[in-house]
C-alpha cells in the first residue's frame, strides 16, 4: 500500500505538470474532498467530487502561469501521503509573481485520492 499510495500522488502531479486535466481528475475518487486552507494572499477554498477537483485544476491553469512546481519530500504512512513542496507562479491578469511553500496531505483508497488538504504560505516576489 505504501508505494502504491505514493505512486497515485506522483501520477497526479505528473498529470498536473503536463497540463492534462482528464488524467489529473482520473486520479481522484467520485466523492473526493480537497481543502485548501489559504494563505496570506490566496483565499481558502473547498472542492468536492470530480467536478470540484476539475474546477480547482482549471482555476489554477486559467489564472496562473506555473513557473516552477516542486514536490520536495514525500512522507508515506499506510494510505496517507504527506508532500512538502514549493512553487512559483505568475498571475496572468496582474503579472504578480507569487512563491509558495506548502504541505499537502493526501488520503488514497483503492488507488484513488479521496482527500487532499493543503497548508501553505505565500509571498509576492514581483
Amino acid at each position: 500500500m505504501k508505494n502504491s499510495a505514493k505512486k497515485v500522488v506522483e501520477n497526479m502531479f505528473a498529470a498536473f505538470s503536463s497540463g492534462d486535466a482528464d488524467k489529473f481528475v482520473a486520479t481522484v475518487s467520485d466523492d473526493t474532498v480537497w481543502i485548501y486552507h489559504g494563505t496570506q494572499i490566496i483565499p481558502k477554498a473547498r472542492f468536492e467530487k470530480k467536478e470540484g477537483v476539475r474546477a480547482f485544476y482549471n482555476n489554477i491553469m486559467e489564472r496562473t502561469e506555473i513557473i516552477n512546481f516542486e514536490p520536495l519530500q514525500y512522507i508515506v504512512e499506510n494510505n496517507m501521503v504527506v508532500v512538502l513542496g514549493r512553487e512559483h507562479q505568475k498571475v496572468k491578469r496582474s503579472g504578480r509573481e507569487l512563491k509558495q511553500d506548502w504541505v499537502q496531505v493526501y488520503t488514497v483508497e483503492n488507488g484513488l485520492i479521496t482527500k487532499m488538504e493543503e497548508f501553505a504560505t505565500s509571498e509576492e516576489v514581483k
